[in-house]
């Protein structure tokens, strides 16, 4: 389905965002429910792609006193630009375990940024990147509130790289921050060169499919 909103060029030149970062308390019950039965609505498949959860899983990076902005990581081969604007990335072609990713963009002070831009691009179920058009891409805006939420697939393993999603975060006249989002207990995450537990997702229910969460926290000048 063709879509001819297209992402706006960046605002600035990319910038990059480093730093040290502190770990914010761990969601309660996170380990209270197995990741099998995360995945249960989504079949078989699906469960055995990620196995059962450890006690404990890295929080977002936190904004406020010592902050620091959410780790960049590197974009990769794979990123096309102008992709349609779109909240979900589940066409009828795009099969595979669906995943429901939510949460906030903050800046350093901790407070929501309305219309900030993520540019989302990953793998299919099967490891593979469509490179001829926007497939399992998209960009949106956070909301007044600064909240954001993308409807996808959880993605697939290729040779070299564990489970992991692509994201460029802009707020209104800030730097673009790239980085990647990955998975927790997945065991291909100890043999990833790029993998980085900051940037774990937060599984915080059951349901149709995975869902996760996560914070980004990035500078806005």
């Amino acid at each position: 389905m063709k879509d001819d909103r297209r992402i706006p060029p960046p605002i600035t030149p990319l910038q990059d965002e480093t730093g040290a970062w502190r770990r914010r308390r761990l969601l309660q019950a996170l380990s209270a429910l197995p990741m099998h039965s995360r995945l249960a609505a989504a079949g078989a498949a699906g469960a055995a792609m990620l196995s059962a959860p450890s006690a404990g899983i890295p929080a977002t990076p936190s904004c406020g006193v010592d902050a620091a902005a959410t780790p960049r990581q590197t974009e990769g081969p794979y990123f096309t630009r102008n992709s349609p604007q779109r909240r979900s990335l589940v066409v009828e072609d795009v099969a595979g375990p669906r995943l429901i990713l939510g949460g906030s963009v903050l800046g350093l002070d901790c407070k929501p940024l309305a219309g900030a831009l993520l540019d989302f691009w990953q793998a299919d179920a099967e490891g593979a990147y469509d490179n001829q058009g926007f497939r399992l891409r998209g960009h949106q805006f956070t909301d007044a509130d600064g909240r954001y939420r993308l409807e996808t697939v959880v993605p697939g393993l290729y040779p070299g790289r564990t489970r992991h999603i692509h994201v460029k975060v802009q707020a209104k006249g800030g730097p673009v921050l790239t980085t990647q989002l990955y998975f927790p207990d997945v065991p291909q995450n100890r043999r990833d060169g790029l993998f980085s537990p900051a940037l774990l997702v937060s599984t915080v229910q059951p349901g149709e499919g995975l869902q996760a969460s996560f914070d980004f926290v990035v500078r806005t000048a």
